[in-house]
């Protein structure tokens, strides 16, 4: 166990992407031709994780793979990303996470997960990791693993005055309550937004009123990311919604562009607590809309050297 200071923590999941290209997506019961196919390394909880980590964030990843291939490549992965691994454990009653995903020319995707390893990281887990969370200054979490583990670790942080990003996805309709309360940045798409809030966002001022029913719940700040429309911030302080565009960009492969979006802004948060969000959310817009220019999930995510020095 360690008691070192980590700017960023991310408790959540690891996927194993298995990536096909194809010219478009397939409809029901078609079998179609493919021109690429690669492994790659994804899952929210790791990409997120990741991106913080390239952008100079001191970070450290709270998750569990399986005793198997992917999971010792997936280490291995997070080492090379300069990511501390103590906490994180293999299995051998689950096999890691994996992602089947299809990507079409439009850079569009479809997507299936098989949570695997993911669903077993628990309480024990957390308890073991608490002196590392307490000294955290950002703890980020997604619900690609237990939601119950989820929750009990944005209550950690919490209660040790560490901000948190809570970054709803997959959706599920019947959110906790006690997730709004727990984040103090609640990070969302539209279409997670509209599944929780029964509210078509279709426009940025679909977003804004979307977000402000998101704020009644008891979050500090609501953020929902628009693609390339850029994202919507409001706090609990100003309910006004705030629109920040982003640069256009010919987008090649969106996959995982939204968890480039909140490692960028846990990155901010860590190193520029006074920042106003909406300055953050903009140098996130902007990281992000560098990742999908590229193909793949973390290969297509920026480090610093590759970004303006504006952004820093």
């Amino acid at each position: 166990m360690t008691e070192e200071a980590f700017d960023v923590v991310v408790v959540g999941s690891c996927m194993t992407d298995l990536v096909s290209q194809a010219t478009r997506l397939p409809k029901v019961g078609e079998t179609i031709h493919g021109h690429k196919f690669f492994i790659g390394f994804g899952g929210k909880g790791a990409n997120q994780c990741i991106q913080a980590a390239r952008l100079g964030a001191k970070t450290a990843m709270v998750c569990k793979v399986g005793k198997d291939f992917f999971g010792d490549n997936y280490i291995q992965n997070f080492k090379d990303n300069g990511v501390y691994t103590e906490y994180v454990t293999q299995t051998s009653d689950a096999a890691t996470g994996a992602a089947s995903i299809i990507i079409n020319d439009a850079g569009e995707n479809a997507i299936v997960i098989v949570a695997g390893a993911n669903l077993l990281l628990g309480s024990e887990e957390l308890q073991r990791a608490l002196p590392t969370l307490r000294h955290a200054k950002v703890l980020v979490c997604q619900l690609e693993i237990s939601a119950d583990t989820s929750l009990r670790a944005l209550r950690m942080a919490q209660e040790n005055n560490i901000k948190t990003i809570f970054n709803p996805a997959p959706a599920i309709p019947e959110l906790d309550p006690d997730f709004y309360r727990a984040s103090d940045v609640f990070c969302c798409n539209e279409s997670e937004a509209e599944l929780l809030t029964g509210l078509m966002v279709a426009s940025v001022e679909d977003a804004g009123r979307a977000g402000q029913e998101l704020l009644k719940r008891g979050c500090g700040t609501a953020i929902i990311t628009l693609g390339p429309q850029g994202c919507v911030v409001l706090n609990a302080q100003d309910a006004t919604p705030h629109h920040i565009p982003t640069t256009p960009v010919k987008a090649v492969d969106t996959t995982g562009a939204g968890d480039s979006f909140i490692g960028a802004l846990a990155f901010c948060m860590a190193h520029y607590p006074t920042m106003p969000l909406e300055e953050m959310a903009r140098r996130a817009n902007q990281v992000s809309g560098v990742s999908v220019q590229s193909i793949g999930t973390q290969t297509s995510y920026p480090s610093r050297k590759d970004l303006p020095a504006e952004l820093f």
